[in-house]
């Protein structure tokens, strides 16, 4: 595949686990060291749309992204119109990623069917990208009807004015056929437990995708997410890398329906997808976290000295990685911001920077 430059992303995950002020003084240095996007997540907790609103008003330069925000959490006209509030208050630096979280989520705390999520996904997107683009949303779906047919509601065209009708729309996706709907209608792909051995599979449903509505990889951000931590002992460097990793596999959705846990069996850790997963149900956390493989942290991670890291940016930047997305850490705040400075040299280490 042909190499491309890559550009670095801080992810911050969730807010609200006391990591707060810590977290804003990431995006702050990240903005200063000219990442491009800094991400923020939602579950249950924090909600996108607040954290990276508070994140805006205190950086200058640097993108906003949502990594997710939770389809079955809001109708698509109220995405479309936090969007491009965000993308007007921001002064444009906004980037939205969709996702439909799982099962147990979607149904449990949204009260919102997890059923057909691909169909949903598609009409969302449809939807939403319709109100962005100020017409008046007319939309016949086999999920979504607007306006109600039945009803006195009418036709409604979006009120924001200066937001970009074209802002990018991001998918978190895991699987085959999401992946392919990824390529197909987003303009870029947020990715998870994205390994060099296993990542041409994935990325080949995605250029499906893409191909299935004559376009090509051009343009198309591809955006894995990753653990990094700086240092010269590899195991000690996955140490900390290893309870998300088994939070993922063992605990994102149910026994019976779990995407992570399914990706980690198709990239080939099944009898450890398993073990992780068994222990984590049982709520042996530190177990199900000393059960996931060393190979599977090294290979999904940004782990080891520098020089390590460079080669291993490189490898990314072959693969077609455009965006490099980190979770750094550390013991504390000195030490995670010392790793993203690392990041910053290391890419330009590598000569695949912008």
């Amino acid at each position: 595949m042909k190499e491309t430059s890559v550009r670095l992303a801080v992810n911050l995950g969730y807010w609200g686990a006391g990591n707060d002020a810590g977290n804003l003084a990431l995006a702050r240095e990240a903005d200063k060291l000219g990442y491009s996007v800094v991400w923020a997540a939602e579950a249950y907790g924090s909600d996108v749309p607040t954290v990276l609103s508070w994140i805006a008003a205190q950086t200058n330069q640097i993108d906003i992204g949502a990594a997710v925000m939770q389809i079955p959490a809001r109708t698509p006209a109220a995405t479309a119109m936090t969007a491009a509030t965000l993308d007007t208050l921001s002064g444009g630096r906004f980037r939205l990623g969709l996702g439909v979280s799982g099962p147990q989520v979607s149904e449990g705390w949204h009260g919102v069917r997890f059923d057909h999520p691909l169909g949903r996904t598609r009409e969302y997107v449809d939807i939403v990208r319709m109100a962005l683009s100020r017409k008046k949303v007319r939309y016949d779906g086999k999920h979504y009807q607007l306006p109600l047919p039945d009803g006195p509601g009418k036709a409604l065209q979006l009120t924001v004015h200066g937001a970009r009708q074209d802002l990018p729309v991001y998918i978190a996706s895991v699987g085959p056929k999401n992946l392919e709907l990824t390529g197909e209608i987003a303009d870029g792909w947020l990715a998870i437990f994205f390994a060099p051995d296993y990542a041409p599979e994935s990325l080949a449903y995605v250029k499906a995708g893409r191909e299935k509505v004559g376009k090509t990889m051009e343009g198309f951000d591809v955006v894995p997410s990753m653990g990094l931590v700086v240092g010269d002992d590899l195991a000690a460097c996955a140490e900390p890398l290893r309870p998300n990793a088994a939070l993922y596999i063992g605990g994102m959705g149910s026994r019976e329906k779990n995407f992570y846990n399914q990706l980690a069996v198709r990239m080939g850790y099944a009898d450890a997808a398993a073990k992780v997963q068994n222990l984590f149900l049982d709520r042996k956390y530190r177990e199900a976290a000393a059960a996931v493989p060393a190979e599977f942290v090294d290979s999904t991670s940004l782990i080891g000295p520098k020089e390590r890291i460079a080669e291993k940016m490189q490898a990314y930047a072959e693969l077609g990685v455009t965006t490099l997305s980190i979770s750094p850490s550390g013991a504390d705040m000195d030490q995670r911001i010392a790793a993203l400075r690392t990041a910053v040299e290391a890419l330009d280490l590598a000569g695949v920077g912008e």
